[in-house]
């Protein structure tokens, strides 16, 4: 009778373990973790607007007219991509037809998922074409979906806001105490 070993229990990485090294990144910006938190905002509730294709130079200018940091506004930008547009898009739209009237939401969802194949087919290059592809959806879609992106833009952005601003000032904190220990 031969004795098997156990298998040995396999560590399962938390999500902060799996994320610290953006975080670590985010909190070596050089600018005030206001600034930090308030690009992730922007950044946030720009890749939830129906602006793929333009949202890099958006959140560039505005980042930089609000003295937000330009490279924590460029992080979340990269939420909405070819993969994500459907769903995000078929949700702010659906959003948005509580308000104003529009297509159905299942006509409009497989139309969005049409736009994601096209934009998956595009060069990174091909800005104009991916706004172009957006903007040709017409106005009865285009109306509800930008009403639903910016209602959930908003709340979003404020959620990631809140978020990153407690997390900025508790990684901070910490960071001051573990210096002035050592």
């Amino acid at each position: 009778m031969s004795k098997s070993t156990p298998n040995p229990p396999v560590r399962r990485r938390n999500l902060a373990f799996k994320l610290r090294p953006i975080l670590r990144w985010i909190t070596r910006l050089r600018s005030t973790p206001h600034a930090i938190a308030g690009g992730l905002a922007l950044g946030t509730f720009v890749s939830l607007t129906p602006t793929v294709g333009i949202q890099f130079f958006i959140v560039v200018i505005i980042a930089s007219l609000l003295n937000l940091n330009r490279a924590a506004a460029i992080i979340p930008i990269w939420i909405t991509n070819p993969v994500t547009i459907a769903p995000i898009y078929t949700f702010n739209y659906w959003i948005g037809l509580q308000f104003v009237d529009g297509p159905p939401v299942k006509q409009v969802s497989e139309l969005f998922l049409e736009i994601s194949k096209s934009m998956a087919k595009m060069q990174f290059w091909e800005i104009k074409e991916q706004f172009n592809v957006i903007l040709h959806t017409g106005r009865e879609v285009i109306l509800p979906l930008t009403v639903g992106s910016v209602l959930v833009g908003l709340v979003c952005g404020g959620i990631t806001w809140g978020l990153s601003i407690s997390l900025l000032k508790f990684l901070n904190t910490r960071r001051r105490r573990k210096n002035i220990l050592y």
